[in-house]
């Protein structure tokens, strides 16, 4: 028996500053994001310990840190969609996607990339938003979910080094 969707709103503000860069996209927030508060909120989503290995830094582990580690760095966060039907944190049962107005960071800070977190964030930016930002660079980069258990830490953080480059205004290679 199929498991049946849900209808999900996002909840969780965009964090971002008048100095973002970088504008990190994830897809939706999970079921444990959405109980934590909080972008990437699943314990073993490697996102944080990520971003923090990027800088060096130690671990951000409340929302504080996490929220000052992003913009102390000129990263912004938030997620492609709005709302949709999903079943339980899994991207590939997102049904009826309705995308977020990213106006609203891009009009506000000088981002001078997007960078989409896994495959799905990367398909639905490309879809409803990527038109609407023609001249805004998109990369694509792998999910840092624990559901992504064929990449090692280090394998991530390696990915993501393009964006450590961008958000201190080097060129991405």
């Amino acid at each position: 028996m199929a498991a049946t969707p849900s209808v999900v709103t996002h909840t969780i503000e965009p964090l971002f500053d008048g100095r973002s860069r970088v504008l990190l996209l994830g897809t939706m927030p999970s079921p444990k994001s959405r109980e934590y508060g909080f972008y990437y909120g699943h314990p073993r989503n490697r996102f944080w310990p990520v971003m923090a290995r990027l800088w060096d830094e130690p671990p951000a582990t409340t929302v504080a840190e996490k929220k000052r580690l992003m913009l102390r760095h000129r990263l912004a966060v938030w997620d492609v969609l709005a709302g949709c039907e999903i079943v339980g944190a899994s991207d590939a049962s997102i049904r009826r996607p309705r995308p977020n107005d990213l106006s609203r960071i891009l009009d506000a800070a000088p981002v001078e990339a997007v960078v989409t977190c896994g495959a799905a964030a990367a398909r639905y930016y490309e879809r409803f938003d990527a038109p609407l930002w023609p001249d805004l660079p998109h990369l694509a980069m792998p999910s840092t979910s624990p559901a992504n258990a064929r990449m090692s830490l280090d394998a991530l953080v390696e990915a993501y080094a393009p964006v450590r480059d961008l958000a201190e205004g080097r060129p991405v290679v």
